[in-house]
């Protein structure tokens, strides 16, 4: 495989479905080169069939976080740089916490944190040499709010968010953007019965929660997010100079966090005078370093 210096490359985690397969699809429709993973390396026999070469399928795992160099350098072996790194690989997870065991709960932080952080160390000091490149993080709606039945999930998403709003301003003054993507539903195997975990059910939580279980299974197909769209939104906000640090995508994601912004807003507000009692009286305020 040749590689092309001026053509722009981008890695996607979990490429071959979803999100990540419809930004994999609008960047090579582009002429643009794409490093792909999943777990099975022959879900991009199409793609791999209608584009070639400027695509590399590879196989791994995101919770196999000591393999993501190796990710990083195949595609720098390949096509000779990396403009834009997604991570976009992740699952579900339904379930009550009295329900979630431990290791289930881990495998959310594995997926969504843990999986995103090798690739950000891996690829991070090549994009300082470049001087550029642009870091997506797929998170959710759920990263910034959450509902029961969906704890575990949120959490993995939760702290991606404080994760990468940190990595944010430590890799702006080298020319690296981070974005972070926070969908509703879209129209992915997401809700899909054999994609999404289940914890097993407790009945304990049946009234609380059985709602809940039915209406993400009920989801499945008829999402209104079109992941289509998503990519060329993602692409589009890439190159705006003064782009958010967070993007919510989708209608819903839009009402559901302009309510969730909004009613913590009023908390802190309402609150305030009990909050700033806490503190010794008479002193100065902090002053801090950011």
């Amino acid at each position: 495989m040749t590689s092309n210096t001026d053509i722009k490359t981008w890695i996607i985690t979990g490429a071959s479905s979803g999100l990540g397969l419809g930004l994999a699809e609008a960047a090579l429709a582009a002429g643009e080169q794409v490093v792909g993973t999943a777990r099975r390396a022959d879900r991009f026999d199409v793609l791999k069939a209608k584009y070639g070469d400027r695509l590399l399928a590879m196989e791994h795992d995101v919770r196999n976080t000591s393999a993501a160099a190796a990710v990083v350098q195949s595609a720098l072996d390949a096509f000779g740089r990396v403009d834009v790194l997604v991570n976009n690989a992740g699952a579900g997870q339904v379930g009550a916490a009295e329900e979630v065991s431990d290791a289930a709960l881990r495998d959310m932080i594995d997926q969504h944190l843990l999986g995103p952080a090798a690739y950000v160390r891996a690829v991070l000091p090549h994009m300082r040499e470049r001087g550029s490149g642009a870091i997506v993080q797929m998170s959710s709606q759920g990263g910034r709010m959450s509902f029961p039945a969906v704890g575990s999930y949120s959490a993995g998403k939760f702290a991606l968010e404080g994760w990468s709003e940190a990595l944010a301003g430590e890799v702006a003054p080298f020319g690296i953007q981070v974005l972070i993507a926070e969908p509703s539903r879209f129209r992915t195997e997401f809700n899909a019965a054999d994609v999404i975990n289940t914890a097993d059910q407790d009945p304990t939580y049946t009234e609380v929660i059985g709602a809940v279980r039915a209406n993400m299974a009920e989801a499945d197909g008829i999402q209104e997010g079109d992941p289509a769209r998503a990519a060329i939104v993602i692409r589009d906000v890439l190159g705006i100079a003064d782009a958010p640090l967070r993007l919510p995508l989708g209608a819903e994601a839009v009402r559901n966090l302009t309510r969730v912004y909004q009613r913590a807003l009023d908390d802190v507000r309402t609150w305030a005078p009990v909050s700033e009692s806490a503190d010794f009286p008479g002193l100065p305020p902090a002053v801090r370093a950011f």
